[in-house]
């Protein structure tokens, strides 16, 4: 190989010729320094020696990192290498893995907890339901945006406090002090985000990318337990001598999908969006079935009666679904190229974004005002029918079973599985119990139900 002095000139003016891939220029002042020079016009110093008799060759770097005088330095360094017995190669390699893994724990270390809390719920998107998903956004969110319903921005969820932390930062004490800050204000979401925080910092623990990061005893701490808030239980539930001024009030409502929704809570135990989610698919008017949505039986869902009153109802929310509008709303239909079907949801809004029903409670707390009645919760009316089923008798399994609870003892768990046939039964009873307490004379046409079945089921 021909050698020449390194210079500046040199070493600036060295190029790939055309026609070819590579280029290479030898320095006289260390043995074995090169500048190879590409066809994209990239220039690196390297090194070519002998190793255990085969020719090896390491790049340097760039002549824009490295000058003359240090390339030559790492030139002998790696001559000396070689002449020991030791690969320049592997050392290499050692060198940027080790630099690569400070890289690494640089990276974790800087990880902040809104990082970790992206990857975790993307993690368990696929497992949780769109409600258990929902929770966890609205507990983080950062608020500051325009509310869907209503004036004015939403706020900040209680945990998008910490978002903005580092993992290592997220230790007892900023839990405490979190704790104590939200629990003033708005206590049971202060406990419900406590909850899912927990969870998330344990699958942060099991994860290679932030094992390690997060404090011990971070969420465990003596000073973090005491300062997590207690809700009281809620007992908001009707009495049986209310249920006349309430079921007055609600079959008021002008909005019938609101209407007979608040009552469909009541007659059946369900939860607020497993009956809102409710699909005319999922009703069964022949068989007198409701398939619900459940929150446990995540994938199956859950089958319960269609009482007779309750059933009257949706045939009727069904004949108004169907109803084709008015000439003037098809022409304001045409006119912006739209085409007019009935909605696939029982409890249908034409103003909410996804079609179905979403806010009742306004429609409610207005009824239970006008009632005198105290304020009810949608849960409560959940609550109401699981206490008022006391009155006839029921066996607490039955209750349990179409409400959706689960299982509370080894002979519910393993030996009880009770047939749609025999639910019905049990809840015809309830029903019936409750229009009567209610003072509404419900006796349906069967002519007339036999023919709106039949245009249900066509």
């Amino acid at each position: 190989m021909a050698k020449v002095n390194f210079t500046a000139a040199r070493i600036n003016g060295h190029s790939c010729p055309n026609g070819k891939t590579q280029a290479f220029i030898w320095d006289a002042g260390a043995t074995g320094l090169g500048l190879r020079a590409t066809a994209a016009g990239t220039r690196t110093y390297i090194w070519q020696g002998k190793f255990n008799g085969l020719t090896i060759r390491v790049s340097i770097g760039a002549p824009h990192d490295w000058d003359i005088v240090a390339a030559r330095d790492e030139a002998r360094r790696l001559k000396r290498l070689a002449d020991s017995g030791k690969d320049p190669r592997e050392e290499m390699a050692q060198q940027l893995a080790a630099a690569a893994a400070r890289r690494l724990e640089a990276r974790r270390k800087d990880a902040t907890v809104g990082e970790a809390w992206d990857a975790y719920l993307a993690a368990h998107r696929s497992k949780w339901s769109e409600r258990h998903h929902q929770d966890h956004l609205n507990l983080s969110q950062a608020g500051g945006e325009k509310k869907r319903r209503g004036k004015g921005l939403t706020v900040a969820g209680p945990l998008a406090t910490l978002l903005q932390l580092r993992l290592p930062d997220l230790d007892a004490d900023r839990i405490a002090s979190w704790l104590q800050t939200e629990a003033k204000n708005r206590p049971t979401n202060a406990e419900q985000a406590y909850r899912k925080l927990r969870a998330f910092i344990r699958w942060c623990n099991e994860l290679p990318d932030y094992r390690g990061l997060v404090p011990d005893g971070a969420y465990a701490a003596r000073a973090v337990r005491a300062a997590v808030p207690r809700p009281k239980a809620k007992d908001d539930c009707l009495q049986r001598e209310q249920l006349r001024p309430w079921f007055d009030s609600v079959r008021r409502i002008d909005n019938p999908v609101i209407s007979i929704y608040l009552q469909a809570l009541l007659l059946t135990g369900a939860r607020r969006e497993e009956m809102a989610a409710l699909r005319w698919d999922d009703v069964d008017f022949r068989w007198r079935s409701l398939h619900l949505a459940d929150k446990v039986e995540t994938e199956t869902g859950r089958m319960i009666p269609l009482t007779p009153y309750l059933a009257a109802q949706l045939l009727e929310l069904k004949r108004i679904n169907e109803t084709p509008p008015n000439v003037r709303q098809m022409r304001r239909l045409d006119a912006r190229g739209e085409t007019w079907r009935p909605s696939p949801w029982v409890f249908a809004s034409k103003t909410a974004a996804d079609g179905r029903l979403a806010e009742p409670r306004i429609a409610h707390h207005k009824a239970l005002t006008a009632a005198a009645l105290p304020r009810l919760s949608l849960h409560g009316l959940r609550r109401s029918f699981g206490t008022l089923s006391e009155w006839c008798e029921i066996p607490v399994g039955v209750v349990a079973q179409i409400q959706g609870h689960k299982p509370s003892a080894i002979a519910e768990k393993h030996y009880r599985r009770r047939p749609l046939d025999l639910l019905r039964l049990w809840h015809d009873r309830i029903e019936s119990w409750v229009l009567e307490q209610a003072d509404i004379e419900f006796k349906p046409d069967q002519g007339q139900n036999e023919r709106r079945l039949q245009s249900a089921n066509q």
